[in-house]
């Protein structure tokens, strides 16, 4: 008798894509925020709103489950292609970021930036009180 309970172990989602997938989803909406990412970038993943508000399908939708999965393919190419045109190096921050468990993404304004000299500088008034 087998040791398994489940004799078709494939049978069984795949943590290790949910994964993937979620960290996928976190990674365009860390990139979607942040400041050195073009602007003109970050419309494409909202793209795919526009194709499913829109009454023509390439798979109607009363088809059951390849009707969402045309929808579903659309979201994660348009996901792929902001990623892929982002650029690389913003995109490899982020990944590390979230690989070493980083949730929130880093400012990217110039006055967090400990190195720039303007914050080291203290402009202010005084006046001696008796």
């Amino acid at each position: 008798m087998s040791s398994n309970p489940n004799p078709n172990p494939s049978a069984k989602p795949n943590a290790g894509v949910i994964m993937s997938l979620i960290n996928r989803l976190r990674l365009v909406g860390r990139l979607i925020l942040d400041q050195r990412v073009p602007f003109y970038l970050k419309a494409i993943p909202f793209a795919p709103l526009a194709y499913l508000i829109f009454p023509i399908d390439f798979v109607p939708d009363v088809l059951p489950i390849l009707g969402q999965l045309d929808d579903l393919g659309i979201i994660v190419l348009a996901f792929e292609t902001f990623i892929m045109l982002c650029p690389q190096e913003v995109v490899q921050e982020h990944q590390a970021r979230l690989a070493a468990g980083g949730s929130t993404p880093p400012s990217t304004s110039p006055k967090s930036n400990p190195t720039n000299k303007a914050d080291n500088i203290v402009d202010g008034e005084y006046r001696r009180v008796k």
